[in-house]
């Protein structure tokens, strides 16, 4: 592991998780009982998504994670043309997921990081708890329209942004290739060839929560995010951040 990620930080986090399939195939033709495309299969491959990809990624830094998530599946299965990477077809198998019953551990972490996709994991209530009574930096993601306006930062792309209500100067909004904004400062994004961005803000507020721990100021951790999410958009489907990735992000 790179020598600049020595300390090894604890950190809890809670989030809603699933499976994502990746069903890949080659096509030829259309159907000729319907306007749709016929996908020859080839191939099927299995990855954590959602808080499983904040954590694999966490655990790309270095970063000694706990995790509290649901415990029922679901599953986001995605039909892909393999010459082109195109996406044909996504299916979700989705439950209704049991409100979070899990008491917060007593312990000292170095943050809390909340992933939440609002499937039912995370109600608006116990969010607020959580951050409310945290003695740590709370880092968000979340797809919830009324979020904590203190005492934590909160990651959100920009058509979240829109949605979003009330009024908050805790966020940094994601606004793809262009980068990522902080306190009405924007902090360019890298240039590549974006190949798939499925994961990429898993890999970003990951690659935040660290830089944030090692450095102290949000002005060096988002470009080190930037970084992160550029690395993720150039691979295909749900990403994990190596040992490799993660030197070229402090080079």
């Amino acid at each position: 592991m790179n020598t600049q990620l020595q300390k090894s930080f604890k950190v809890l986090l809670i989030g809603d998780s699933c499976t994502d399939r990746y069903v890949y195939g080659e096509v030829k033709r259309l159907n000729p009982e319907a306007p749709v495309p016929i996908l020859n299969y080839k191939r099927t491959e299995i990855r954590q998504g959602m808080c499983w990809n904040v954590y694999n990624n966490l655990l790309a830094f270095g970063v000694e994670v706990y995790m509290l998530t649901n415990e029922e599946k679901i599953v986001k299965t995605r039909y892909i043309e393999e010459k082109t990477n195109q996406q044909i077809l996504r299916l979700d198998e989705e439950v209704s997921l049991e409100p979070m019953s899990y008491e917060i551990p007593d312990e000292k972490y170095d943050a809390i990081v909340i992933s939440d996709y609002d499937k039912g994991f995370i109600t608006t209530e116990k969010l607020f708890h959580i951050v409310y009574n945290a003695k740590c930096p709370v880092f968000i993601d979340s797809k919830k329209q009324n979020l904590p306006t203190y005492n934590c930062y909160i990651k959100i792309n920009d058509i979240e942004y829109q949605k979003l209500k009330g009024s908050y100067d805790n966020l940094i909004v994601t606004r793809g290739s262009a980068g990522a904004e902080y306190d009405g400062i924007l902090y360019p994004g890298e240039k590549v060839n974006v190949y798939d961005v499925v994961g990429a803000g898993d890999t970003f507020l990951s690659a935040l929560v660290y830089g944030y721990l090692k450095y102290g100021r949000m002005e060096e951790a988002i470009p080190i995010a930037n970084k992160a999410s550029a690395i993720a958009v150039s691979h295909p489907g749900t990403y994990v951040l190596i040992e490799k990735d993660v030197k070229q992000l402090f080079n």
